[in-house]
């Protein structure tokens, strides 16, 4: 079986007694680093004949027949330095191997930075999306951000301290001064801190500087109450263009969130009292 296992993000309490249990009787530990493996390991006080070997961005797929077969023989647990294997963190490979392969796959649960933070956030935690890390480059960046500026949803990123103050300011430039967000760090470490404000107020306290593991929450765009005249207005401009109502009625109504029966009942009778929408082709 391969076992993804969750570690501490930053407070070795959080781990689980599962956790030590199956660190203690593992086979095989792939480790995205085997020095911070033997950290969490002496820190756990767990005692294990495991065998250790690096799994990371590097060597991942080389280790994917060895691992598959380790794992129908017995135990591998696949570890990172922190939280949940995959999740912006080797594992997914061996993962989509492993289910191809059959071989059985389960998690041990435990501490994730993703939901640590979102539920922090106090943002809205109904619907969210998780984009990882955000890309380097500026205009790679600026173009991700455009992506994301009419996301309904709450949106977790990861990023480097390095670049927080500059994803921040490229927040501003692209959404607007007023879009809350909230800037969580070393989440359940000695120095835990999360600022919440609107992007302008948290670009400027990110300009002194950031330090430690980073994680950025973005509030989702606010639905905004569809007015039926503009609708409609839409979708008669839609069929003037040479849309066909049917489908200029479902694009407003999926815009809108409006009835799509009802701006097609409305059309019609914008057609029957006057020319603005032309009649259907002769059958």
């Amino acid at each position: 079986m391969l076992v993804l296992a969750a570690t501490p993000i930053g407070n070795l309490g959080d781990a689980s007694r599962r956790l030590v249990e199956v660190l203690a009787s593992a086979a095989v530990i792939a480790a995205e680093d085997t020095r911070v493996a033997q950290r969490l390991l002496a820190g756990l006080q767990v005692e294990t004949h495991a065998r250790l070997v690096v799994v990371n961005e590097h060597t991942e797929r080389a280790r994917i027949g060895e691992l598959l077969a380790a794992a129908r023989e017995g135990e591998v647990v696949l570890v990172t330095d922190a939280g949940m294997p995959t999740v912006s963190d080797p594992g997914f490979a061996l993962v989509r191997a492993a289910v191809d392969a059959g071989v059985p796959v389960t998690a041990v649960p435990g501490a994730s930075a993703v939901l640590t933070a979102l539920a922090l956030s106090g943002l809205p935690t109904d619907r969210f999306v998780f984009e990882g890390f955000p890309p380097r480059k500026p205009g790679e960046r600026r173009r991700f951000l455009e992506t994301l500026a009419a996301e309904p949803r709450t949106t977790v990123l990861f990023e480097s301290p390095n670049r927080t103050a500059a994803l921040l300011d490229a927040m501003v430039a692209v959404f607007g001064p007023d879009r809350q967000v909230v800037v969580a760090r070393e989440l359940t470490k000695r120095y835990e801190e999360v600022v919440r404000g609107t992007v302008a107020e948290v670009a400027a306290w990110a300009a002194g500087g950031v330090r430690g593991e980073v994680v950025v929450v973005l509030a989702g765009v606010p639905p905004v109450a569809a007015d039926a005249d503009d609708a409609l207005a839409a979708v008669l401009a839609l069929v003037a263009a040479g849309t066909k109502l049917k489908d200029a009625t479902a694009e407003v109504a999926a815009r809108t969130g409006l009835s799509r029966k009802a701006l097609y009942d409305a059309a019609l009778a914008a057609r029957a009292s006057g020319p603005g929408i032309p009649p259907p082709p002769a059958r």
